[in-house]
């Protein structure tokens, strides 16, 4: 138990993948203009990891060496079918407002690293809880970098109004420019509180 407790917390925390590994960028900065957008897409990417990790996990010793990153790229992009039709059909307008970035969970680094460092070595329930760590933090810094720019660039969160109208939004906030800076910010604060954390 205690583990896999640690594998939570490094997911979430120590080892969170967009916080300090700095990998999946592009659907951090291009899906957290709203809080609504970053959830979903965290969420998604979850579910993803989960059952992907849990299925490379199964079949690690069946795949040949050689085509194994094709064979992983295989079945994640099933699952993030899988993932793309349920939107569709019971959340339409996260869907389209997720768009493209919804089919691209297929070639995120997060997963495809994940499936090749952690599920491919070890067991199904061990690579169902990376994969749920791993989401986790995923969707942590999204719902952070998400909020920040939502506040900011909008006034509102969740799209509920935060602030009276005299709120003049900074509108650089829910432009790409806006992301990279505030995702620089949310990183040197976080790398600030792990090193605290440590002493």
């Amino acid at each position: 138990m205690n583990k896999y407790l640690k594998q939570l917390k490094e997911g979430i925390l120590t080892n969170n993948p967009v916080l300090v590994q700095l990998i999946g960028m592009c659907p951090t900065l291009a899906t957290s203009t709203s809080l609504e957008n970053g959830l979903g897409m965290g969420l998604a990417a979850t579910a993803v990891l989960i059952c992907s990790n849990v299925m490379v996990s199964l079949l690690r010793k069946i795949i040949p060496q050689k085509i194994r990153i094709a064979s992983y790229v295989v079945i994640i992009s099933g699952f993030v079918t899988a993932i793309e039709m349920l939107m569709k059909a019971y959340l339409p307008d996260l869907a389209d407002s997720l768009g493209l970035f919804i089919p691209l969970i297929v070639v995120n680094c997060i997963i495809l690293a994940r499936a090749e460092a952690f599920a491919s070595k070890n067991g199904p329930v061990a690579s169902a809880v990376d994969g749920l760590a791993m989401g986790l933090g995923f969707t942590f810094a999204l719902a952070i970098l998400a909020s920040v720019r939502e506040i900011l660039g909008n006034g509102t969160i969740y799209g509920i109004p935060v602030f009276g109208s005299s709120f003049q939004p900074a509108s650089i906030m829910i432009m790409p420019s806006g992301a990279f800076l505030a995702l620089g910010f949310i990183i040197a604060a976080f790398q600030k509180i792990l090193k605290k954390g440590d002493n």
